[in-house]
């Protein structure tokens, strides 16, 4: 599987006695949309804690670009440029848009947070943190305070400190969930221009998003992949029409 940038081995999770994901190979090619889709509990947000750190595997190995990341904690792996959206980007919403992106930009850097050093000395990373915002389609609100953005708006400023950390490779987590139809078509068309030269891995509940979106779809189900294809292929299974596509299933809770 040399010619995945992420892969995982016999990956494992149990919560006393209960196996959320259950043995999950997964390979996600560089320069790929890649998605996880399944019916509620099938393991995908699981599955995302365990290959960014935030829950430590049972059993199995992860590897990013070859390097066993198994056991690592999440700022290692984020390091390392494997970085989850919204998990490790989280706004401060009495911080204006500018502030949070130019926050995110220190620590790509290897800085601590100056939160004591000068104004003057700061404004070195405002060049970057605008373009950021530009990128993101919130050129408006540069200094408008993160907590009076609209869900959606959130939602892509999250996405620009995410990209500030220069990630090789992003992971999305439900990037639509909660939106208005005028949202979640922003957000596709973000994603859409972000993924140049980056490797993209989200849990989407919204098939219309996964099916204009991602080259490649795993499905999980009671923790198991049950298939793995284009849009094309997996939406004719049988197993996964029974499972999933034929099912009201709404978004997965966060903790399953």
């Amino acid at each position: 599987m040399a010619d995945h940038i992420l892969e995982t081995e016999g990956l494992t999770k149990e919560f006393n006695g209960f196996v959320a994901v259950d043995h999950v190979a997964l390979g996600v090619r560089p320069g790929t949309i890649h998605a996880l889709i399944g019916p509620n509990g099938a393991g995908k947000t699981t599955c995302f804690n365990l290959l960014t750190g935030f829950l430590p595997a049972t059993a199995g190995r992860i590897r990013f670009k070859g390097r066993d990341i198994t056991g690592m904690r999440p700022a290692e792996v984020a390091r390392l440029g494997l970085v989850r959206s919204f998990q490790i980007s989280a706004v401060f919403p009495r911080l204006s848009a500018l502030e949070n992106v130019r926050l995110a930009l220190q620590r790509a850097r290897g800085r601590s947070f100056d939160f004591w050093r000068s104004e003057r000395v700061l404004a070195r990373y405002n060049d970057r943190a605008h373009q950021l915002l530009f990128d993101v389609g919130l050129s408006e609100f540069v200094h408008t305070v993160a907590g009076q953005l609209a869900y959606g708006q959130k939602r892509a400023l999250e996405i620009a400190t995410t990209l500030a950390l220069e990630p090789e490779m992003m992971l999305l987590d439900e990037p639509t969930a909660g939106m208005t139809h005028a949202d979640v078509d922003r957000i596709v068309e973000l994603i859409r221009a972000i993924r140049a030269g980056r490797t993209i891995l989200m849990v989407e509940h919204n098939l219309s998003v996964v099916e204009g979106l991602c080259d490649t779809i795993t499905v999980l189900t009671r923790g198991r992949v049950l298939a793995e294809g284009d849009y094309a292929a997996v939406s004719a299974n049988p197993e996964v029409i029974a499972a999933y596509l034929g099912s009201d299933a709404a978004a997965e809770p966060a903790h399953a």
